[in-house]
Formats: structure tokens, sequence, C-alpha cells
């Protein structure tokens, strides 16, 4: 049987977890470095506009990242369950079919981006004053998404592999190449907002480039030419498992449209005006994006550990390694906490000077909207559990719960009472009611694990609805 040799079913968790999410967490984190370092440079040299800007385009990135997501995490999350089951051939056609797939998508979703702009990005919540910067730097950053899409996809598959250093390698090179091509283009050859948007895309070039060097050294699988197939079977398996890591970030989207225009609306209401409240919480939430990055990076790290020890019916490896993750993520969210708690201010005019207002409304967003980081994470890595043993519908679930399900209706009812900031404490209540529905799911799902293992015949047919034929 594979999980004999695959050191996935026989090597020390805590080791395991380390070796697949460390990678994981430094290519997750390089991944938002993108965002991150080019909103550093337009707000040093655009001011805030630049960053609100940047917040209103960033959409078409996160609508990027849900495709990828989609297919990346649903075909490694499918592959790790077949080599865990010793079905190699399957493995393969599904790690084909994803690859075929991300392609066809991301050259889609570039058209139709382009040729939508103008009607998009006043609904992502641009105002007069930042649609120039928005349309100037969202034509390009359209341009590199089939790039974002397929890096990110075969970055899963490389992780699902058991190769999570080169996945951390193909994130690492795009990245230091944006680090430096972004102050040259900005500030040396003057081109602003279009400097900063073609370093982040020739950086998703050169990552794309590394990421297909891989495909022909799978470790697990040879892949041939009937593999790239769209094979519907796969295809429809992939969606399923990918859905909730892709629906999470689907949430964020809409968050960050309903956000961007609930900030317009009431932020126009109150001393902040309408630009202040988009530009500082975009500061905010992309100072916030470092933290989720640690978290899904953790979580992507644990999924083929979970995946296939789960189906090779190794049930208490599965509670350890997710346990594990979860003790991992409150020690570092409370660790976040307190640096966004104590350093706002610093931490604000890091991404460029802004007056008092601007200050004081970032550092609202990072003390109040933040206030329940030390636990957010749990939501994310249980929703990726979920998927990865094949167990879609309840990681969709937990997908939406906190964005959708509990956050937005509370967005909508508080800043009638409280203005601009009852935005703000609505989401740290959905952040805990979220959390704790995630944790009851959770130990449901221990206790059938436990039942599983007493009971061959019911384990059986669960894995037969794990990774149907």
């Amino acid at each position: 049987m594979t999980q004999k040799t695959n050191p996935l079913g026989t090597g020390k968790i805590g080791s395991l977890l380390f070796q697949f999410a460390l990678p994981s967490i430094v290519a997750m984190l390089v991944s938002s470095l993108y965002n991150i370092v080019d909103q550093i440079f337009i707000g040093q040299g655009m001011g805030y506009l630049g960053n609100g800007a940047t917040t209103v385009a960033f959409p078409f990135t996160t609508i990027g990242l849900a495709l990828a997501l989609l297919f990346g995490v649903g075909s490694a999350s499918c592959y790790s369950l077949y080599l865990g089951q010793g079905r190699v051939e399957d493995a393969a056609r599904t790690a084909g079919t994803g690859l075929t797939i991300m392609s066809v998508v991301g050259v889609i979703y570039m058209v139709l981006g382009e040729l939508l702009i103008n009607q998009l990005l006043p609904a992502f919540g641009a105002t007069p004053e930042n649609y120039a910067y928005s349309l100037e730097y969202s034509r390009v950053i359209l341009i590199g998404m089939p790039f974002l899409i397929a890096s990110n996809g075969i970055s899963q598959l490389c992780r699902a592999d058991g190769s999570p250093k080169y996945s951390m390698m193909c994130m690492v090179v795009g990245a230091v190449i944006n680090c430096i091509l972004d102050p040259l283009f900005i500030f040396e050859f003057g081109w602003g907002m279009f400097g900063a948007a073609f370093a982040t895309i020739l950086g998703q070039i050169i990552t794309f480039i590394v990421a297909l060097f891989y495909l022909p050294r799978f470790k697990q699988i040879h892949l041939s030419k009937a593999d790239f197939r769209i094979h519907r079977k796969y295809l429809g398996r992939i969606c399923q498992l990918g859905a909730s890591a892709s629906l999470n970030q689907a949430a964020i989207l809409v968050v960050q449209i309903v956000l961007n225009n609930l900030l317009k609306h009431y932020g126009g209401l109150s001393v902040y005006g309408a630009n202040i409240p988009i530009a500082a919480s975009g500061v905010a939430f992309k100072l916030n994006g470092i933290y989720i990055s640690v978290a899904v990076g953790l979580a992507q790290g644990a999924q083929p550990i979970i995946g296939f020890n789960y189906g090779a019916q190794q049930f208490e490896r599965v509670k350890k390694c997710l346990l594990l993750a979860m003790g991992t993520i409150l020690v570092l969210g409370t660790t976040v906490e307190l640096v966004f708690q104590f350093f706002p201010v610093q931490l604000i005019e890091l991404f460029g000077h802004g007056d008092a207002l601007y200050l004081q409304f970032g550092s609202k967003v990072l003390r109040i909207y933040m206030a329940m980081i030390c636990i957010q994470g749990i939501q994310a890595l249980s929703s990726n559990f979920f998927a990865a043993i094949g167990q879609p519908a309840k990681g969709i679930f937990l997908s939406l719960s906190r964005s959708i399900v509990f956050y937005l209706p509370l967005a909508f009812i508080f800043p009638v009472f409280w203005g601009v900031e009852g935005i703000l404490y609505s989401q740290p209540i959905a952040d805990f009611i979220s959390v704790v529905v995630s944790i009851v799911m959770v130990v449901a799902a221990f206790r059938q694990m436990d039942r599983m293992a007493a009971n061959p015949i019911l384990s059986q047919e669960i894995e037969k609805e794990a990774v149907t034929d």
C-alpha cells in the first residue's frame, strides 16, 4: 500500500507539519507581499488616494485567488486522497485536469475583466478622486491574472506531491522580483501606479515560469498527454473539494465590495469623509493579510497530511495534525493581536503619511475591527480540514459563515446606530461566533472518526463518499 512508503503516513506529525507548513506559510507571506509592497511604495509616492486606489482594485486579485484556490486546492485535496488510497492513475488525471482548467479559466477571466473594468470599478467602491489611479492600476493587474491562477494552482499540487520547498521557491522568486522592481519603476522611472502594477505582473510571470519546471518532476505520478484532457469526473470532484477555499475568497470579495461602499457612504457622513476610511481600512486589511497568509499557509501545509492519513484511515494522525495546527495559530494570532493593539500608528505610517484623521481611523480599524484576530485563524483551519477529508459541504458552510452569514448583517445594522465606527465593531463579533461554530463542527467530525475506527464497514462507506468514482 502507498501509505506504508509515503512519509505522510509514517512520519512524526510535528515534523511533517513543520516540513510542509513552513514553506507554505513562507509562500503565502511572500504572495501577500505583492500587494503590501505595492501599497507601501504607492502610499509613499502618491499618498492615501493611491492607497485607496489599490483597495478599490484589490477585488480583481481576490477573484483571481478564488479561482486559483477552487482548482488548485481542489486538485491538491483530491490528489492527496487518491494517493492515500493507492489510486495513482486517478491522482495523475486529477492533476492534469486541474492544470488545464486553470489555464483556460485564467485567460477567460483576464479578457472579461478588461472588457468590464469601467463598470466594475464604481461597483468596487471607487470615488471620483481615486478613479483614475484605480483604472490605471487595474488594467495592468488583470494582464497577470492567468499567471497568478496557474502558478498558485501548480504550487498547491507541488505541496500535495511532497515538494513544499519547491512550492515556496516559486513564490519567493516572483516576490523578490516585485520588491526590486517596485521602487525602480515607481520612483526612478516615474511610472507611478502603472509601474507598481507592472512590477507585480512581472513577478507573477517569473513565478509561473519557475512553477512550470515542476510538471515533468512529479514524485508520485507521471503526467502523460492524455492526463491533460479535462475529465468531467475529476473536474466535478475538484470543484467540490476546492469550493470551500474558493468561497472563502469569494466571501472576502463580497465583503471588500460591500465594505468599500459602506465606508464611502457612512464615511461621507462623518468627519473622516469618503476617502479616508477606504484608504485607511485598505492599509489595515493588507496588514491583516499577513496574518491571514500565515493561517492559510498553515492550513495548506496541513492539507496533504490530513488528506493522505484520512484516505489511509489513520484517524488519530488526522486529529493530532489539526489540533497541533490550531494550537500554533492561536499563539501566532495572539502575538499579532498585541502588535496591532500597541503599535497601530506606527504600522499605518509604514504605508505613507496622512493627516491626524487618517491615522486616527487607521488605528481604530486595527484595534477594533481586528480585535478577535487572536482566534480568527481557527475558522480557516477548520474549513480547510473538511475539504481535506472529502466533506466539502461543511467546508463551504464554514467558509461562508464568518463573512456572509454573520458579518454582513451586522455590518448593515450597526452603522445605522453608530455610524462608520459601527462597521468596525461588527467584525470581532462575527469572528467569535464563527470560531465557536467551527469548534462544534470539528468536535463532531472527531467523534465520527472514532466511530469509523471502531466500525470498519462504516469507514468503508464514508470513504467511498469522500472520493467518488
